[in-house]
């Protein structure tokens, strides 16, 4: 999990001078060596011939200590990457997002009551165990009482109101691979429970938006995958009736893509209850079959 953060450390400008001329006198090496492979190899050598340093029996110890910190620092920045992609995503859909029109007058009691009613009724579905499944909102998640959640398949985004003016130091957000707890220091927690799937915490992230409302990533592990809820035992949501962006399918690798689009086609299917598209498959090869065995009696065959 990460907390993003505008700390930066400062240096001076002799130092910024030096690093860039060493900067650039390495990448000169390495663009003549013909490789990175090669340049650590005559890098190793160079140490080994002119200092001392390989006869420190730690000496592979450390090499390898200092490429293990190079890997966590690529991570780092492929990290940082994603977030700062997720964070433009964002502000292009805010900026895209309509102006609100203006609130129409007020509706006699009656007339609210009833299409309170009418709402409650369009958004919520009771099944006979009195469990609630609700239709999603326009980003396939909910609006819930104390927070909202939206969801593509790799990702799930949450946003919790804070009072205004809050800080990230005054923030409780503590993201584990298969349980959430968020909320305000000194106070009862707003979100505290086992989250509907595990989740890659290494790539999630939370910030404070405008500073009146906290905002939560959580890359699923699996990202082929609709969640109904954000916590186990929360209102949930129809996965049967969730959009995913169709210009958002250009982006995907092949594999992936087809992938995608078959879900969307078997979910469709269900919905007007006709066949998956692997019950068409096991249709076809049963029909083939029995094409090739006429001698055969498959008066009883039914497709599993």
């Amino acid at each position: 999990m990460a907390i993003i953060s505008d700390f930066q450390e400062d240096e001076t400008p002799r130092q910024q001078q030096q690093a860039a001329r060493s900067e650039e006198a390495l990448a000169a090496a390495l663009e003549q060596s013909g490789g990175a492979a090669l340049f650590l190899q005559a890098a190793i050598n160079v140490v080994r011939q002119r200092s001392d340093f390989f006869h420190d029996p730690s000496a592979v110890s450390k090499v390898t200590a200092m490429a293990s910190a190079a890997r966590a620092q690529v991570e780092a920045e492929e990290r940082e990457a994603r977030r700062k992609a997720v964070e433009a995503e964002r502000a292009a859909k805010a900026a895209a997002t309509p102006a609100p029109a203006p609130a129409p007058a007020p509706a006699p009691a009656s007339a609210e009551k009833a299409e309170s009613s009418e709402e409650k009724k369009d958004n919520m579905e009771v099944d006979k165990g009195g469990s609630n499944v609700r239709q999603p909102n326009a980003g396939n998640g909910l609006d819930l009482e104390k927070y909202s959640w939206t969801q593509q398949l790799p990702e799930v985004n949450i946003t919790v109101p804070v009072p205004e003016g809050t800080k990230s130091r005054f923030v409780v957000c503590d993201i584990k691979k298969d349980r959430l707890k968020v909320g305000l220091k000194g106070q009862p927690p707003i979100i505290d429970g086992e989250l509907y799937n595990p989740v890659k915490v290494d790539d999630c992230f939370w910030s404070i938006e405008d500073g009146k409302s906290l905002s939560i990533l959580l890359t699923k592990h699996n990202q082929m995958e609709w969640w109904k809820s954000v916590i186990k035992g929360d209102p949930e949501v129809d996965t049967q009736k969730v959009e995913p962006e169709s210009s958002k399918l250009s982006d995907l690798d092949p594999e992936t893509r087809q992938t995608v689009e078959k879900m969307m086609f078997d979910q469709r299917q269900k919905q007007m209850g006709l066949p998956t598209s692997e019950e068409m498959q096991k249709q076809e090869l049963l029909k083939k079959f029995m094409a090739e065995h006429p001698e055969m009696d498959f008066s009883g065959a039914k497709i599993a």
